[in-house]
């Protein structure tokens, strides 16, 4: 087994982290699985926070799968405005909306296999609800999740599902969850796209690109 994808290697890297980042949970405010699914499907090439923003009034506006299905899509459109992308993402909730309130009851399912077959949610989505609101384990292989693993050399893959296949191999399956959140909380705060501080990285000595980016740099005394 290659020496960085030891699962061993993983085990430390969870511990350290989750030293580091105690607050490691979902960014994403939400009270029950639905407004997870609303707010997940939202958070696509936006913010958490401004996401949050738009969500607090829409939650108090929409507190079904019958009332997005059956919302007026250009007033839905106005609502969720701020999140970009708002006609599309319109469309995807009324969609989705109504495929749980035909299939479902109205009910978000807790298969990964039901959830991926509703419009709009893919493994990321299915993944985030099915860990962070029914407690059942997922890898989310979101934008900080994809760099971050790759830098630390747990995977070599660029697709997002076979990067979540190769977390699944290494990462024991009761902390997959946990484990997806505290990469995307280290993405944020540490390893950054652009300038990643490794200087400041508690797992440098774990990682692949810190180990590489800290050769010759001066030892602390």
């Amino acid at each position: 087994m290659e020496k960085k994808r030891n699962p061993k290697r993983v085990i430390e890297i969870i511990k350290i982290l989750t030293k580091g980042i105690p607050d490691s949970t979902i960014a994403l405010k939400f009270s029950n699985p639905f407004e997870l699914l609303i707010a997940t499907i939202l958070s696509a090439q936006c913010t958490d926070t401004k996401v949050n923003q738009v969500t607090e009034d829409l939650f108090k506006k929409y507190c079904s799968a019958k009332d997005y299905s059956e919302a007026k899509l250009t007033e839905l459109e106005g609502d969720i405005r701020p999140t970009g992308f708002y006609r599309n993402k319109a469309k995807s909730l009324q969609k989705c909306c109504q495929e749980l309130v035909a299939r479902f009851g109205g009910e978000v399912p807790k298969t990964l296999e039901e959830l991926v077959a509703l419009p709009g949610v893919g493994r990321k989505t299915a993944n985030v609800i099915l860990g962070n609101a029914f407690g059942i384990p997922g890898i989310t292989v979101d934008t900080h999740v994809h760099r971050v693993s790759q830098r630390i050399g747990l995977t070599k893959n660029d697709d997002p599902v076979k990067i979540e296949f190769d977390l699944m191999e290494i990462v024991p399956k009761e902390e997959w969850t946990h484990f997806s959140n505290l990469l995307v909380w280290h993405g944020r705060r540490t390893c950054v796209a652009r300038k990643p501080l490794c200087n400041q990285c508690p797992i440098v000595k774990l990682c692949d690109y810190g180990s590489k980016q800290m050769r010759g740099q001066p030892k602390k005394r």
